[in-house]
């Protein structure tokens, strides 16, 4: 079943957002525009591979082995540590307030509301869906509130850790279903509309390819600030 131009353009409008944002950070952390420029160099070369590997039909081929979809599984997880683990996060958590780490995420919110619209269209299985078994939508709602009050300062550290936990829980739940119901397991039946393939075509592939790179890095790097915080946190006199 083919998409409507609401789910068409709206998830990977949401990827080119995140995008652009992941260079506009790297812009506020090195204040230098050629810093900025090379990232979105980085950025439109990966959008661009990423987009012909899947309009080529390549991701799609489960005749291959291993299947090319579970190749981009492993890339997508690998790629989300690599940049959450790596110096460029490390940049990130140092230089960048938590309410703004933890604000980007909401991105999440109006993905999880496309995602529903895609699963009613039967382009997308149900099961990844708030009406099936994915509760990231509260990660990105609750973004809103806990990114609102981290700028007042008024946001108590078990509220941060608790989303950041909640939101860990969310994406690995996910990406389980996300697995277990493509062409290689099947797990919800053989039913098209229970099949997860869509990620493998153009221009769903940013989902997984930016988008869930984006909500690992994220909460690899939230991670990283509250733990830079904490201590600082201790040292402070009674």
């Amino acid at each position: 079943m083919s998409a409507s131009p609401l789910v068409l353009f709206g998830i990977p409008a949401i990827a080119i957002v995140v995008a652009a944002l992941f260079v506009v950070g790297q812009y506020l952390v090195t204040r230098r525009l050629s810093a900025a420029l090379g990232w979105l160099a980085v950025v439109v070369a990966w959008l661009a591979l990423s987009g012909a590997l899947a309009a080529s039909g390549l991701l799609a081929r489960f005749d291959l082995r291993p299947p090319p979809m579970a190749l981009m599984f492993a890339v997508v997880i690998g790629l989300g540590l690599l940049v959450g683990l790596s110096r460029v996060g490390a940049r990130l958590a140092e230089s960048l307030p938590l309410w703004a780490l933890v604000g980007v995420q909401a991105f999440r919110l109006p993905l999880e509301l496309f995602m529903h619209q895609a699963a009613v269209e039967g382009v997308m299985p149900h099961e990844m869906s708030f009406s099936g078994y994915n509760f990231d939508i509260v990660t990105g709602a609750a973004a809103l509130v806990v990114a609102a009050l981290a700028a007042r300062g008024s946001a108590p550290r078990w509220l941060l850790v608790g989303w950041n936990v909640y939101g860990i829980a969310a994406l690995v739940a996910i990406a389980i279903v996300a697995l277990i119901s493509s062409p290689m397991v099947r797990a919800f039946g053989d039913d098209p509309t229970h099949i997860n393939s869509f990620v493998t075509t153009f221009p769903f592939v940013w989902l997984p390819a930016v988008l869930v790179v984006a909500a690992i890095a994220g909460h690899v790097i939230v991670w990283r600030k509250l733990s830079a915080e904490a201590p600082l946190r201790h040292a402070r006199p009674a």
